[in-house]
């Protein structure tokens, strides 16, 4: 408990480095998953593999959304209700968060048997990819249900006073992950398959891991037998939260669909597979700037529930800081050694041709990306759902989906390159998103100023702590 009540006593500096840095550390492994795959395949097995792989990385979007819209939910809430020190609702969050997990672990994984073929093809899979894709999806789609769960507990375990142990769950996985992918890519030759199952089995561990924390004497919130006991209130709140990521996940892999269609349409497979590896390198910055943001959730979310407004201004503050900074660097990288970076992942001079203007057009605007990640992040924190939907959606739904048809189709009539259009979209979208969010974050500055008091979603027959049961 001590851990908890140094949200509300410890300098922010302080807070945010200690709970930042693991949370940055675990979106960076997070992101190994996907590039070490990328690299195995790119030196090994070829370019259509990573096409290949790159056609399913919607599909896993949308897994990682589902982890999403529990894990960050309830993380979230658990931040609040400790911040009014009431352990009880806590270890109700625990269990109904996990009765959430394997609800959507189940629904997904059966339907993603069910159409596999249909949903590869709507996100662009070609008759050259969809068997790289194919042979992938079969072996990792059992594994995506501990990756929602892995999720989900590491959120909690971060939320409740353990950022240095989230951390190194997720570390493991990944190193176990690096280790499995030389094993089964470049010794045993399984190529994309061995992808699939070094991912799948890292996964696994890592969710038995984060299982054992909540069970072990030594962690003050754990499961508990009134937890599993099915709560709509709770239900209700960690989704409404957690609505904010997964709409954007979700939201993030039917734009990569469409925008595969586009580059399949003005560039071949190989736009694809340079896009995917374009994407990754952006990915990595804002895995970055996620673990900034989820290093500021549990302090936002504590003071903003214990009513300390001014320390809630403080780390806000400091977290959009650092997070420009970051994508400052990110853009600077981006746009001066693009075919540097691009050669970690492929020899391929067509790949490199492709993916070094598109490197440039996709992350020259990353501080503004680092802006209007923040503040969807921060309000998410707080409870305020739907100001941080409307933030995470506005780039991806409200201005890529319409301008990715328009922009190109305008500069092909000009006597232009419809590729370079495509590109050119997501600079554009890039600029009016942050706008969008900068506009809502004015409209909700009261919530920095002193006698802000935070509205409570509980029903008033369990308004109060009541005695753990045992």
């Amino acid at each position: 408990m001590d851990k908890i009540q140094e949200l509300e006593t410890k300098s922010i500096g302080s807070l945010l480095l200690t709970y930042a840095l693991p949370a940055v550390i675990t979106q960076v492994v997070a992101s190994i998953y996907n590039i070490v795959d990328r690299v195995f395949l790119g030196q090994y097995v070829g370019a259509l593999a990573i096409a290949g792989l790159a056609i399913t990385m919607p599909v896993m979007n949308i897994i990682h959304a589902l982890g999403s819209l529990v894990g960050v939910g309830a993380s979230s809430r658990m931040s609040i209700v400790l911040g009014r020190k009431d352990m009880r609702w806590a270890e109700k969050i625990l269990g109904n968060s996990m009765l959430l997990t394997f609800f959507f672990g189940f629904l997904f994984v059966t339907g993603g048997y069910l159409f596999m073929d249909n949903i590869l093809e709507l996100f662009g899979a070609s008759p050259d990819t969809i068997s790289y894709a194919r042979e992938y999806m079969q072996i990792v789609l059992p594994g995506m249900f501990f990756t929602t769960m892995t999720f989900n507990l590491t959120g909690l375990i971060r939320a409740s006073g353990y950022p240095t142990k989230s951390m190194w769950i997720m570390a493991s996985g990944a190193v176990l992950n690096i280790f499995l992918d030389a094993l089964f890519i470049s010794v045993l030759g399984w190529g994309i398959s061995g992808a699939a199952w070094a991912t799948t089995i890292s996964m696994f561990t890592t969710a038995v891991i984060a299982v054992s924390h909540f069970i072990t004497p030594s962690s003050f919130i754990r499961f508990k037998r009134h937890a599993w006991t099915p709560k709509l209130y709770i239900f209700r709140n960690v989704l409404l939260i957690g609505l904010s990521p997964f709409l954007m996940n979700f939201a993030a892999s039917f734009v990569v669909a469409l925008l595969n269609k586009q580059l399949i349409r003005f560039g071949g497979d190989l736009a694809v597979g340079a896009y995917g590896i374009v994407n990754t390198y952006a990915s990595f910055l804002v895995m970055f700037i996620l673990g900034l943001c989820q290093g500021m959730q549990p302090i936002a979310g504590y003071n903003y529930g214990a009513g300390h407004n001014h320390r809630l201004r403080s780390v806000y503050l400091l977290t959009m800081r650092v997070s420009v900074i970051v994508g400052t660097v990110g853009a600077l990288l981006a746009m001066i050694i693009p075919r540097i970076i691009l050669r970690a992942f492929t020899d391929s001079d067509a790949l490199l041709d492709i993916g070094a203007p598109a490197m440039r057009y996709l992350n020259v605007m990353m501080p503004l990306i680092a802006f209007t990640i923040t503040n969807s992040q921060f309000f998410q924190s707080i409870d305020k759902p739907w100001i941080a939907i409307t933030t995470s959606l506005s780039r991806q739904v409200l201005f890529l989906i319409p301008l990715m048809f328009i922009i190109p189709a305008i500069m092909v009539n000009a006597g232009g390159d419809g590729l370079t259009g495509v590109w050119v979209t997501c600079t554009i979208c890039d600029v009016l998103g942050a706008a969008l969010a900068a506009g809502l974050l004015m409209s909700q500055l009261k919530v920095f100023r002193p006698g802000y008091v935070a509205p409570v979603r509980r029903p008033r027959k369990e308004a109060g702590p009541k005695e753990n049961d045992k």
